[in-house]
């Protein structure tokens, strides 16, 4: 059952009187944008079409190997081979990190290929490596990408190379991806993501990230360009404490798409504001347990929590809790168990998640027959 608790704002609203959402215009047939400070969406145009998503699929590729990075089943010094079939179906193939037949290459500078140099061989010798086949690795890809919420987008390869329609994926889908890269990897995405320029065989290749040495705080995150896909590329950056994610897709001309991405994320920034609802560690609420040691679990901000407005807005701020409920003990503290919504008149619905602020354990056994009781008695 769904329970919902209204909270009390943590500061005094300034006026009922609320201004639009800030516009935005572009030439991009698609765009989305997200701050990940709120869960904010900012902008959105036809962020759930279908389309060929070239180089941003390496996006993926990346996550499948940071993923498998993290939990110790792959280590940046291993070493992949490239064989002579893959060097054949890749050398000069689009973007490329140059490698040569029989290079052994570590999963280290393989990444950097792919995130630098979006190289297409660097891609699929990762994935050999990985998998042993691209293919297998490519059911890595759609699986983690249906662990991440990506309904609507499919991988058909690792490159993302035009395959007859078989990869295809949303703006949506793009930002979910790039989001979940920033949060769940931030080590490796600092170490990869970000940077200049790559060398490998004497060859020195520079980022083609259209917002870096333009906007400031820009690190990632992937370009793409093929003449079906047109020009589009997932950007990421950071200003004091707030992140923006944005996609922008099927412009026609690159320097379209480094004019149209500079402009997006700074409309981003600079058209909207952070406004700060609880510090980290706060309790927000209290929720209904069920057969636990305790009746009730606090929840609590596992960071400092924002909505983000737009600068010229004096709305009214108003916030809720929900959970599925009573929660079943066992609960961990820091176990992600409710949401905060939070509205505004002119920027929509903001969701942040709510934990556990401790450990609850399972009723004992008396505790639990006393509540079978009152439940049969309706006493509860």
């Amino acid at each position: 059952m769904k329970k919902y608790l209204l909270v009390s704002l943590p500061f005094i609203a300034l006026s009922s009187v609320v201004a639009a959402a800030p516009g935005f215009e572009t030439e991009a047939p698609i765009a989305y944008m997200t701050d990940l400070s709120s869960g904010a969406v900012l902008f959105e145009k036809n962020a759930d079409k279908q389309i060929p998503p070239a180089s941003m699929a390496k996006m993926m590729t990346v996550y499948v190997a940071f993923d498998l990075i993290n939990k110790g089943k792959l280590k940046l010094d291993d070493k992949f081979r490239v064989n002579e079939a893959t060097w054949k179906k890749w050398n000069n193939q689009g973007s490329t990190m140059f490698l040569g037949v029989g290079d052994q290459v570590s999963v280290s500078d393989l990444l950097h290929g792919i995130v630098t140099l979006s190289g297409n061989d660097a891609c699929v010798v990762l994935a050999e490596g990985i998998a042993g086949t691209e293919e297998a690795f490519v059911g890595l890809m759609n699986k983690r990408a249906k662990e991440l919420g990506m309904s609507n987008s499919r991988f058909g390869n690792s490159n993302g190379w035009p395959d007859e329609g078989r990869t295809m994926v949303t703006a949506r889908d793009l930002a979910k991806l790039g989001s979940a890269t920033v949060n769940n990897f931030p080590k490796l995405y600092d170490d990869f993501y970000g940077q200049d320029e790559f060398a490998w065989n004497g060859i020195k290749q520079s980022n083609r990230n259209p917002l870096m040495g333009k906007v400031a705080g820009s690190d990632g995150l992937k370009t793409g360009h093929t003449e079906e896909a047109g020009y589009g590329f997932t950007g990421s950056a950071e200003q004091k404490g707030r992140r923006l994610v944005s996609v922008l897709a099927g412009l026609d001309s690159y320097g379209g798409r480094i004019e149209e991405s500079v402009k997006f994320m700074n409309w981003g920034f600079n058209a909207w504001e952070p406004r700060k609802l609880f510090d980290k560690g706060t309790r927000v609420q209290n929720a209904e347990v069920q057969l636990g040691d305790s009746s009730t679990v606090s929840l609590v901000a596992a960071r400092d929590l924002f909505a983000t407005i737009p600068k010229a807005s004096d709305g009214n701020i108003s916030m809720k809790v929900t959970y599925n409920g009573p929660i079943k003990a066992p609960i961990t503290k820091g176990q992600p168990i409710a949401k905060l919504i939070v509205s505004t008149a002119d920027a929509g619905q903001q969701s942040v998640d709510l934990v556990a602020g401790e450990d609850v354990g399972e009723a004992g056994f008396l505790d639990r027959v006393w509540a079978g009781l009152k439940s049969l008695l309706g006493l509860a």
